[in-house]
């Protein structure tokens, strides 16, 4: 890729700020539409959060349909429907294997490089813009400037950038240490846009009491969880968590936050189910084969078969048992205090962990002030919008990425159009 503080006009002139998945994207799709266009990333690199995403592996998409994509997109979904039109699922995973990344599905239609590497997904877009003729300028844009109520210009490290196009794509207010500090939010306030309460959505989850604490470090696999809103159930789901010194982390626990979002008049518990693959019964008749080896024991000392290690003085507790009393003299209705404590590990949930550490912003520029059919901003002529920034977010899954690939695709392409 060029670098490059002035650029020889060759079409319309499209400045994209923010070197992310929507901005890549939005970029080299403009430039292979015929414009000339500069690309601003303050990072020495650019897609610094994608190479984090999945945990280093990228959950590129979701392979499933317009509607089963949509249904889970909870917050404006309606926008994103000329979005996805122009730049589905399947052309997401046609334009990475097209460049030489073989991809894969998994459960719940989850899509990565066969690699596991996210960087193949990054080395891919870097080339793609690379080989479109993008220019590449490696400092924090810091205003769009306007004249006549259209974009003239972008100003970047003291100079300023003549535009006749500018994509906004710099992300969220999460991850600040990969770029995205929210910039882009006051570019838009500046411009008169409305940004929406920003929150954190796919988060961890802060919660009551001392038991995470003394669980930290935990990773269970194969759990069920059940989240209550007001105690009535909300979420329902099975996978992998982790406990933390402040709650619960993981991706079971990450998709479940994205769920809750009434923090301000809503109380939030979570249950889980240690032993979801046993109903009750089957589970009692599990622990009574466990108690039939340890007879003279202690109860403390009979649970090794049946929890990690960590998590038996808990449960324990949790039981009601005498931690100190023989295995031969519980009872049945004791055994179903275990039971109870087994199926149902209560957790009050405080809130969620600051954005900061979210994986996605919920909240951005209003959707009512950007035009559907292009990205343009309806206040601005020549402002565009792409990606996290917008106000629309998605469930965990590779939605969000699509989300980006989408808009991004559908900003660059429309902002390269000669009027």
């Amino acid at each position: 890729m060029k670098n490059s503080t002035t650029n020889d006009v060759q079409g319309v002139r499209v400045a994209v700020i923010g070197g992310g998945a929507a901005g890549l994207m939005a970029a080299g799709t403009a430039a292979l539409y015929g414009a000339s266009v500069t690309l601003f990333e303050k990072n020495p690199k650019v897609g610094r959060k994608i190479v984090i995403t999945g945990k280093g592996r990228c959950n590129v998409t979701n392979n499933c349909s317009t509607d089963d994509f949509l249904a889970h997109v909870p917050r404006n979904p309606r926008f994103l429907y000329s979005a996805l039109g122009a730049f589905s699922v399947q052309d997401t995973m046609e334009f990475f294997e097209q460049r030489g990344v073989p991809l894969k599905t998994e459960r719940g239609n989850r899509v990565f490089p066969v690699s596991d590497r996210s960087l193949d997904i990054v080395d891919a877009l870097y080339d793609y813009v690379r080989k479109a003729g993008v220019y590449l300028v490696h400092e924090a844009a810091e205003s769009i400037l306007t004249e006549d109520g259209a974009v003239c210009a972008v100003t970047a490290g003291g100079r300023r950038y003549p535009a006749d196009r500018v994509i906004l794509a710099t992300g969220g207010a999460s991850y600040p240490l990969t770029g995205s500090t929210g910039d882009g939010y006051r570019m838009a306030q500046e411009l008169g846009h409305t940004v929406t309460p920003l929150r954190a959505s796919l988060v961890p989850l802060v919660c009551e009491g001392k038991d995470c604490p003394r669980l930290q470090g935990l990773s269970l696999r194969n759990v069920g969880l059940t989240v209550q809103e007001n105690g009535k159930t909300l979420y329902e789901d099975f996978g992998e968590m982790l406990f933390t010194h402040y709650g619960v982390s993981g991706p079971l626990i990450l998709r479940a936050s994205s769920h809750m979002r009434k923090w301000e008049k809503a109380r939030y518990s979570l249950e889980i189910d240690l032993k979801p693959a046993l109903d009750e019964q089957t589970l009692d008749r599990r622990i009574v084969s466990d108690f039939s080896e340890h007879l003279n024991a202690d109860f403390r000392n009979a649970l090794g078969a049946l929890l990690p290690k960590k998590l038996i003085p808990i449960i324990v507790e949790r039981s009601g048992i005498d931690p100190h009393a023989k295995v031969n003299s519980i009872t049945k209705q004791q055994r179903a205090g275990l039971v109870h404590a087994l199926k149902h590990f209560a957790l009050k949930v405080v809130e969620p962990r600051p954005i900061e550490e979210a994986i996605v912003t919920s909240g951005g520029v209003s959707v009512r002030e950007i035009a559907p059919r292009d990205m343009q901003s309806k206040k601005v002529r020549g402002l565009y919008f792409a990606g996290e920034i917008i106000d629309v977010d998605a469930y965990t899954g590779g939605f969000n990425l699509q989300i980006a690939w989408s808009t991004g695709y559908l900003a660059g392409s429309r902002a390269a159009e000669i009027e």
